[in-house]
């Protein structure tokens, strides 16, 4: 039994898992595929119905076969000589996102998360869709990159706006991020910015505190945040410094839901985020199957670290039986 960690070279949270899974005595390697190739090295080839073969880096060689548990946590790009003219590096990098992505993602391993089932959870519109189908309560959200529309949803309540994709945005030497921001009426004097992509309108469902549920498998740990200031009300990541946690358990059929959806797209962990209202009402904002939790670990004494590294060391589980929802 060996399981493999695909994580950048800085990060705590893979640390920490290095040492839980030695712990319980399985042999573990950590890599980083932005190692290939100049440190990371395949050779696969198909016996059966499965790759075998091996990847070497220069401490150690890892045998395909004997891999049994892959903690896929947000590895870096393949990385190739800037001195390559771009076309070249571009056609490198498809063949190894193919080739050794390729062999990884066939392994019958226990995947937290599978890529594919990350890929398939990266949509917000489809998070939401799934989520009400499944039982829970999701917020009146617009998407659109007509000003008109845009603005008649806006008129009718209370609005915030948010990305879809990243947070951030980096630019030469500048590095900005955008939080979730109520709209205000100033705001809609000028939207002729909303014609250039899809954006994001969504009613604001008024907050008594928030919920962060972190489920590991069947297991669910549940924080409740309670922001202490005006720009963490709005969003809690754009001031860290002012949340109170609390351990709380979630109504059955929040619970149930969360299963629900979890089950929907296939993973095995994910990062859910919802409003509680003042009502006593569960809202459901968006699921992040590569979500951190180590931050919750320091502040709850939670032992998420301890659910992953015990699902990582079971017997690997049949993934065809998860449905994909997008293609």
């Amino acid at each position: 039994m060996t399981v493999l960690i695909l994580a950048r070279d800085i990060d705590p949270s893979a640390d920490a898992m290095v040492q839980a899974v030695q712990r319980r005595d399985v042999r573990v390697y950590r890599v980083n595929t932005a190692w290939f190739p100049a440190q990371l090295g395949l050779a696969a080839e198909l016996r059966d119905d499965r790759w075998c073969g091996h990847l070497t880096t220069p401490a150690h060689t890892i045998d395909l076969a004997e891999i049994t548990g892959v903690y896929y946590r947000a590895p870096e790009a393949f990385r190739f000589p800037n001195e390559w003219d771009l076309p070249v590096r571009q056609h490198a990098f498809l063949e190894a996102k193919y080739g050794l992505g390729g062999v990884l993602a066939s392994l019958p391993a226990v995947w937290v998360n599978h890529p594919s089932r990350l890929a398939d959870a990266a949509y917000k519109p489809v998070q939401l869709a799934e989520a009400a189908r499944l039982g829970l309560c999701a917020p009146h959200t617009a998407l659109t990159n007509e000003p008109d529309a845009f603005a008649s949803f806006a008129r009718r309540g209370r609005t915030v706006t948010k990305m879809l994709g990243n947070t951030s945005l980096t630019s030469d030497d500048t590095h900005s991020v955008a939080w979730t921001r109520i709209l205000d009426a100033t705001d809609l004097d000028d939207l002729s910015g909303i014609g250039s992509t899809v954006h994001l309108a969504q009613r604001w469902a008024p907050k008594q505190v928030e919920a962060r549920i972190t489920a590991v498998g069947d297991t669910m740990t549940t924080v409740c945040i309670d922001a202490k200031s005006a720009a963490s009300h709005v969003d809690w990541r754009s001031d860290v410094s002012a949340l109170h946690y609390e351990l709380i358990d979630p109504p059955q059929r929040v619970a149930d839901g969360v299963r629900a959806l979890m089950r929907r797209f296939g993973l095995l962990y994910g990062a859910l985020d919802f409003v509680i209202t003042p009502e006593g009402q569960w809202v459901f904002l968006e699921i992040n199957p590569g979500g951190q939790y180590g931050w919750l670990e320091a502040a709850t004494g939670t032992a998420i670290t301890d659910q992953l590294a015990d699902l990582l060391t079971s017997e690997p589980i049949d993934h065809e039986e998860h449905h994909h929802v997008t293609a």
